[in-house]
C-alpha cells in the first residue's frame, strides 16, 4: 500500500513539472511573414517582390529568437528593418515597421511614395518582320501581354519605374512561355504619369526557310492552276521567317487563308472551286493545295503507248483526251470525251454517264459516236498512287484492263493488257 501511494505521488510530481514547464516555455520564431502596404495603391508584382525582400531581411534578425524576449526588443529590430529596407528601396520611403512576435513572426511595413504615381500605362506592341496575317495571329496570342505591364506599373511612383524592369522581364518571359513560346520580347518603359511601354516581339529559331508548293485538282485541268502558281507561291512565301512551332500551332488559320486566296482569284471563281490546303510545318515547309469543284469535271490527258504491236491501233500510239462533264448530283455525272490522234491525224467522240460507287470506285457507260458501239468501264483506287481500271466494248467484244501508278501530279504509268496485246502507257496530266 505505501509503495502504491509513493508511485502516485511521483506521477503527480512529473505531471506538475511538465505542466509548469509548458506554461513557462516561450515559443521561438520559426518563420517570418511580411505584409507591405502603401498610402496609395501598390502594384501586385512590386508588392510581392517587396514582401520577399522584407522576409529575407527580417529572417536574418528574428529567426530562432525567443518570442517573449523579442517582445521587449522589437522596437530596435523594427528600427533596423526600417533603416535597411529604406536604403534599398527606390521610389518609396518606409514610414513604419511593426513586428508581431510568434512562431511565425509577422512584419508589417508601411510605405509612402516619393512623388507622383503612374496613373495610366499605354503598352505599344510591335511585331518585327512579319506579314499582316502572321502579325494578326501574333497579336491575338499576345493580347494579354499589355496587362503584365499594367499590373507591374500602375500605381507605382514614377521614380520607381526603372526599378521594376527586372521584375517585368521575368513576368514577360513567363507570359510568352505560356501564350507565345515561339517569340521573344524586348521592351523599353518611359515612366511618367502617362507611362508608355514599347514592346517589340521577335521570332525564335527554328523558322521556316523555304516553302515547297504543290497544286492539285481532280476536276479541272492542271494548266488552269499553273497560271495562278506564282500568286499562290507568293502567298506561301509569307511563311518564310515564321517560327516553325508558330506555324504548327496556327496551321488551320494559315491553311484557311491560303485556300481563300486561291478560290477568290478572278479566273478561278467562275469554276466555283473549293480549295483544301495542307501545310506540313518545318524549316523546309510543304504546302499542298487540292482545288476541286462540285459542278464540273474537266480534265486533259496525253497518252503515249510504248511497245504496242496491234495493227488496228498503229496510228493511235499518241492520244490527247479531253474530258468535259457536269455533275447532276454528288455521285452522278454526264460527260463527253474527245480523243485526238495527232499521228494520223484523226479523232473520236464519246458521250457517257458515270457514277461513283464509293469514295474510291466508279462505273461508266459510254457510247462511241464514231464506231457506234457501247462501252462499259469501271475503275477502283487501290491505294494513294495505284489505280485499276477495266473497259469492255460490246460491238467488237474487246476488253482492256490496266494497272496505273501515279508518279506525281503530272505523270503516271500504266501497264495495259487486252485480248491481243500488252504494252506500257505513259500518261501526262495537263
Amino acid at each position: 500500500m505505501p509503495s502504491r501511494t509513493l508511485r502516485l505521488a511521483c506521477l503527480c510530481l512529473v505531471l506538475c513539472l511538465m505542466l509548469g514547464g509548458r506554461a513557462d516555455a516561450s515559443p521561438r520564431v520559426e518563420a517570418v511573414q511580411a505584409e507591405v502596404t502603401a498610402i496609395h495603391s501598390l502594384p501586385a508584382l512590386a508588392k510581392a517582390r517587396m514582401e520577399k525582400s522584407v522576409e529575407v531581411i527580417a529572417s536574418q534578425l528574428l529567426t530562432g529568437q525567443d518570442a517573449a524576449e523579442l517582445q521587449g526588443q522589437k522596437s530596435s529590430h523594427e528600427a533596423l528593418i526600417t533603416e535597411i529596407f529604406d536604403k534599398v528601396l527606390i521610389g518609396y520611403t518606409v514610414t513604419g515597421t511593426v513586428i508581431v512576435p510568434g512562431e511565425t513572426a509577422i512584419v508589417k511595413v508601411s510605405l509612402a511614395p516619393w512623388d507622383a504615381t503612374i496613373e495610366q500605362v499605354e503598352p505599344v506592341i510591335a511585331v518585327e518582320g512579319m506579314s499582316p496575317l502572321v502579325e494578326e495571329l501574333v497579336r491575338q496570342d499576345a493580347a494579354g501581354l499589355g496587362e503584365v505591364f499594367q499590373q507591374a506599373l500602375l500605381g507605382l511612383p514614377v521614380a520607381a519605374g526603372d526599378w521594376t524592369a527586372g521584375l517585368i522581364r521575368q513576368e514577360v518571359r513567363t507570359y510568352l512561355s505560356e501564350h507565345l513560346p515561339d517569340f521573344r520580347a524586348d521592351f523599353e518603359v518611359y515612366p511618367g504619369r502617362q507611362t508608355r511601354a514599347e514592346i517589340t516581339l521577335y521570332p525564335r529559331l527554328p523558322v521556316v526557310r523555304t516553302v515547297d508548293l504543290a497544286m492539285r485538282s481532280d476536276t479541272i485541268p492542271n494548266v488552269t492552276l499553273l497560271s495562278y502558281r506564282s500568286e499562290m507561291q507568293e502567298m506561301c512565301n509569307k511563311l518564310v521567317g515564321v517560327p516553325v512551332g508558330f506555324v504548327a500551332r496556327h496551321r488551320e488559320a494559315f491553311e484557311g487563308a491560303l485556300a481563300r486566296s486561291l478560290d477568290e482569284q478572278g479566273g478561278l471563281s467562275s469554276w466555283q472551286l473549293k480549295t483544301q490546303v495542307e501545310i506540313i510545318p518545318g524549316e523546309n515547309a510543304q504546302v499542298i493545295s487540292h482545288s476541286d469543284t462540285d459542278r464540273y469535271r474537266v480534265r486533259l490527258e496525253g497518252w503515249l503507248d510504248v511497245g504496242r504491236r496491234s495493227e488496228d491501233n498503229r496510228n493511235r500510239d499518241l492520244t490527247l483526251r479531253l474530258h468535259v462533264g457536269a455533275m447532276i448530283s454528288k455521285k452522278d455525272e454526264l460527260f463527253t470525251l474527245l480523243d485526238v490522234y495527232p499521228e494520223k491525224p484523226d479523232w473520236g467522240w464519246q458521250l457517257g454517264y458515270g457514277r461513283s460507287l464509293s469514295s474510291k470506285g466508279r462505273a461508266e457507260l459510254r457510247y462511241d459516236l464514231r464506231d457506234s458501239q457501247w462501252i462499259m468501264a469501271a475503275s477502283q483506287q487501290l491505294a494513294r498512287r495505284w489505280l485499276w481500271r477495266y473497259e469492255y466494248r460490246w460491238g467488237g467484244r474487246v476488253w482492256e484492263t490496266a494497272l496505273r501508278y501515279r508518279l506525281h501530279d503530272f505523270m503516271a504509268f500504266e501497264y495495259v493488257v487486252d485480248r491481243h496485246d500488252n504494252w506500257l502507257r505513259v500518261i501526262g496530266y495537263f
